[in-house]
C-alpha cells in the first residue's frame, strides 16, 4: 500500500484545511500533500479571481490528475466534501491506490436536495446566476450548515478562514441533471481499489442518508463509518482525531 497521502479539500477552503490530519499522518511516516484547488490560493480578505465563478469540477480535476500522474506511486487519495466528490472522479481514472472519502459530496446520479441541503445554499442559489459567479457562503449558513458541532468559541475563527467559491462547480453537483457536460458524472464500474466513507450523523450539508446512496453505489470496494455527534467538518470537530486513527487502521487492514 501507498505511503503517499494525497488530501483533497472542498468548498471554500485551501490545502491548509488538512494541517491537523496532515501533522498526525506524517508522524506516522506517511508523505502526505495537501494542494490547492485553482483559485483557491487567494487571501480570504481578497476578491476572488475574476476565473473562479466559471471553474468547473473537470477544472479541478485537470489539475489534480496532473499533479497526481507526477508522483513516484499511486497515492491514497484522500477527499473532503466536494474534495471527496473530485476524489470519486479521479478513483474512475484509476489514479489512486485507496480512497478515503470523508463527509463527501454526491455525484450525478444521486438527488441531494434535501430540506437541510437547501437551507444551507438558500442564499446562494436564490441569486440569479450563481452558476457563473463566485460565491461565499454567509456566517450564519456556515454556522447552521458545518460549524454547529465545533465549539461557539471557534467557528468564527474557521469562517474567517473560508475564501470564494466557483459558482459553475455548485451548479454541477447539485443541479447535474441540467449540466450538459456531465461533470460531477461517476462511472462505478471503473473503480476497483478499496474505498472508505467517513459520514457524521448529524452532517446538514451532506445529510447521512446521502452518504448511504454513495457507499450504495460503489458497493463492491466501498466500506461506510458512520459517526454519532459529528458533522459535516468532522475534521475539526471535537473528537476529529480518533476518526483519523480510525483511517490509519483501515489503511493497515489494507496491507
Amino acid at each position: 500500500m501507498s505511503k503517499t497521502i494525497f488530501m483533497i479539500h472542498g468548498k471554500w477552503g485551501n490545502g491548509d484545511y488538512w494541517e491537523n490530519y496532515r501533522h498526525y499522518f506524517e508522524s506516522l511516516g506517511y508523505t502526505v500533500l495537501t494542494p490547492t484547488l485553482r483559485y483557491h490560493e487567494q487571501n480570504p480578505t481578497d476578491e476572488p479571481h475574476p476565473k473562479l465563478g466559471t471553474t468547473s469540477l473537470l477544472d479541478y480535476c485537470e489539475d489534480l490528475e496532473a499533479q497526481i500522474r507526477s508522483l513516484d506511486e499511486k497515492p491514497i487519495i484522500m477527499g473532503h466534501s466536494m474534495g471527496a466528490l473530485l476524489t470519486q472522479i479521479l478513483a474512475s481514472r484509476n489514479l489512486g491506490s485507496a480512497y478515503v472519502l470523508i463527509t463527501p459530496a454526491s455525484p450525478a446520479g444521486i438527488m441531494a436536495l434535501m430540506p437541510s441541503v437547501i437551507k444551507s445554499f438558500a442564499a446562494i442559489m436564490l441569486k440569479w446566476g450563481f452558476w457563473r459567479k463566485p460565491h461565499r457562503q454567509s456566517f450564519e449558513a456556515a454556522q447552521y450548515s458545518r460549524l454547529h458541532l465545533i465549539p461557539e468559541t471557534e467557528q468564527r475563527n474557521e469562517y474567517a478562514n473560508d475564501v470564494y467559491e466557483s459558482g459553475r462547480a455548485s451548479f454541477e453537483i447539485g443541479f447535474w441533471l441540467l449540466d450538459s457536460r456531465n461533470a460531477s458524472s461517476v462511472d462505478e464500474t471503473k473503480i476497483s481499489q478499496p474505498m472508505l466513507i467517513i459520514s457524521g450523523l448529524d452532517d446538514r450539508i451532506t445529510p447521512n442518508s446521502i452518504h448511504k446512496k454513495i457507499a450504495s453505489k460503489y458497493a463492491p470496494v466501498a466500506e461506510l463509518k458512520e459517526y454519532e455527534n459529528h458533522a459535516h467538518s468532522i475534521i475539526h470537530e471535537p473528537g476529529g482525531e480518533e476518526i483519523a486513527k480510525d483511517i490509519e487502521e483501515w489503511i493497515i487492514k489494507l496491507v
